[in-house]
């Protein structure tokens, strides 16, 4: 099935919106330049696009998409499903996101799932944050302080 990427501007660039008629595949943070795609988008992509441009709007807190299955091992999927359950506004640490999938001592683990995220914003891996400060981010220490201030959060 092809990919099929939509291009959505933001204030700290243009994120990709990447996926197929089955779903969303990826979102490229703003420093992973690409194309937007010719021709008519598949509907899942179309959504996500809209949804994105809401968030970045301030007009969406949540998101209502098709994920396409991602190849990654149980615990990696664990930590993506637990980072959808961390409400707009709020921030976890990289412990409580481990201790609440009864893995105290996995922080390290969960850091590494949050870097394979495919999902960027979508499944908001921007809310874990280090126990000391704001912690790592694929898309660079700019980008995650501006999604998290989008939000409210004091950063």
């Amino acid at each position: 099935m092809e990919l099929f990427r939509i291009n959505v501007d933001s204030p700290v660039g243009l994120w990709g919106v990447e996926g197929t008629n089955e779903g969303i595949t990826h979102i490229h943070l703003p420093h992973e330049r690409g194309r937007s795609s010719l021709g008519v988008a598949p509907r899942h992509v179309k959504d996500a696009a809209r949804q994105l441009e809401q968030f970045f709007a301030g007009r969406r807190r949540s998101f209502d998409v098709e994920l396409a299955e991602m190849p990654a091992t149980n615990f990696q999927h664990d930590v993506w499903r637990a980072l959808q359950r961390i409400p707009y506004g709020q921030v976890r640490t990289y412990a409580d996101v481990a201790a609440s999938l009864k893995r105290p001592r996995a922080m390290r683990a969960v850091g590494n799932a949050n870097h394979a995220n495919p999902w960027p914003v979508i499944v908001p891996c921007h809310r874990v944050v280090a126990k000391s400060g704001l912690g790592g981010y694929g898309g660079g220490e700019d980008v995650k302080r501006f999604l998290l201030e989008l939000e409210g959060v004091a950063v």
